[in-house]
């Protein structure tokens, strides 16, 4: 388990190498990973969007952006948490994903105010049968 805390957001992630869906005559290695996202903070807030590095230790590292989380801008009230699972894939049997989520603080009349950026943490991606 990785875990980093920005701005009272604690990410905690787990990674998980998938053989039933890796093909390694192929060189496509599958892994799913989860992430929980936790609001420590005193402050409503939205996550808005992500950004991740890939990077793969046979290929070109890749950069995904885009809006919210598997299709989602949760909301968070101090105290709560959010999960979720995705995946990916590497052409090799080593790489780790790093990365962030912008957040937006929401105050009592429901505008956001203040956008800040939340660290989630380099996590490893690796097939444990290349590791002995």
């Amino acid at each position: 388990m990785n875990v980093a805390i920005t701005k009272g957001i604690k990410i905690t992630v787990t990674a998980l190498f998938r053989s039933d869906l890796t093909q390694l005559k192929k060189n496509l290695y599958f892994f799913n990973y989860s992430i929980k996202i936790e609001n420590l903070s005193h402050n409503r807030v939205q996550l808005i969007s992500r950004y991740w590095r890939i990077v793969d230790s046979l290929a070109p590292t890749r950069i995904i952006e885009g809006e919210g989380v598997i299709g989602e801008q949760p909301v968070l009230e101090p105290g709560e948490t959010h999960t979720y699972t995705s995946g990916c894939d590497l052409s090799s049997s080593l790489g780790f994903m790093e990365g962030y989520y912008n957040f937006s603080t929401i105050n009592d009349e429901g505008n956001k105010t203040v956008d800040f950026k939340v660290d989630v943490p380099r996590f490893s991606l690796e097939y444990g049968g290349k590791l002995n």
